[in-house]
Parts: C-alpha cells; structure tokens; sequence
C-alpha cells in the first residue's frame, strides 16, 4: 500500500424516463437482470413494481398509489403491487395493466383508484369495461373508485356494465369493498 485512494468498483443508476435521450447508455441495459413483469409493464408505459401482498392495485399517480397501499392494509388486505398506469389509462393500457396484475396467483381482489384531473374519469370507466369484455372472465373481484372529471358519468358507466364490478365513490367506500370481498 502506497497510502492512495483508489476506486476499485462504481455503481451507475440511470433514470429510466431518461434513457430516451441516451441511446448508447440504453443500449448497455440488461433486462434479464430485472424482474420479466417489470419489463413487461415497461413496454406499455406502465410503472409496475411487485410486492407480497394479495390486492392488485390500479392507479395513476404516485402518490395516489401510496394513499391506496395505505387504505388497502387499513382494510385488512396487503398491496400486491404498485402499478400506476399515468395520465392516460385508455382502455389499450388498462386492460394491459389488468393482464399483468392477473399473472400475480395471490392476487384476490383488484382495487382500481383513479383521479380523473387530465384524464377523464368516463373515459377510463368505458376502459375499463372494454378491458374486461376482452380479458374474458377475471375471476377475481374487481372494485373501481373513480374521481375528477365526469366521475358520476364513470360510476354509471360501471354499474349499467352488467359486469362483476364494485364501484365506489370515496376512498374507505372502497377500502370497505376490499374488505368484504376478502372476508
């Protein structure tokens, strides 16, 4: 020893939603190091990150996402994901977020929690609906708590769909929708 400093190992973390602008950095990613349903979720612009737990979550936002973790464990149930399907959850993403939830075998209930403020609330009911007709039978119960713009349109929308939907207006509505169908 020389008394120098010296580096013998470095650890980069690049900001996924700046890979854009750095095709050279991207093209050294590794995806088999990372989690296929992550990745998955990526190739829809979906933010999917897997937990323990045995409640899908649905939502846009992160901070929103916490609010639902939060409201699932006070209900009894424990968040199997965060999975926040951004400022446009047409039905396209919706029903991509939905398959990638439903590949979780723990999975025993789904809460969807939207804030319709840039995306109207409607818009992601008939997503929803439309998600649903195409995945088939879900299997697994499934409660909407939709917000914001045209929201009493949205709720209307999931209760005239004839499908296995539980809509909520507020947050421990649906927190006691989540309850009841784990009991």
């Amino acid at each position: 020893s020389d008394n120098k400093i010296m580096a013998v190992d470095a650890k980069v973390t690049i900001d996924d939603n700046a890979l854009y602008r750095h095709p050279d950095i991207a093209a050294l990613r590794d995806v088999s190091e990372e989690d296929p349903t992550e990745v998955e979720a990526g190739e829809f612009d979906l933010n999917y990150v897997k937990l323990d737990g045995n409640v899908g979550c649905m939502v846009n936002g992160a901070g929103l996402a916490m609010a639902t973790m939060d409201i699932i464990k006070l209900s009894g149930g424990s968040p199997a994901n965060f999975l926040d399907v951004g400022g446009t959850a047409d039905a396209r993403r919706v029903e991509q977020a939905f398959r990638i939830i439903l590949k979780d075998p723990h999975v025993k209930a789904i809460l969807v929690n939207i804030f319709g403020g840039i995306v109207r609330c409607d818009r992601v009911a008939q997503g929803i609906v439309d998600a649903y007709n195409n995945i088939g039978e879900i299997g697994v119960p499934i409660i909407v708590r939709l917000q914001g713009t045209n929201a009493v349109e949205a709720k209307e929308i999931i209760d005239k769909s004839g499908l296995k939907v539980l809509s909520a207006i507020q947050l421990d509505e649906a927190a006691q929708r989540v309850k009841e169908v784990l009991a």
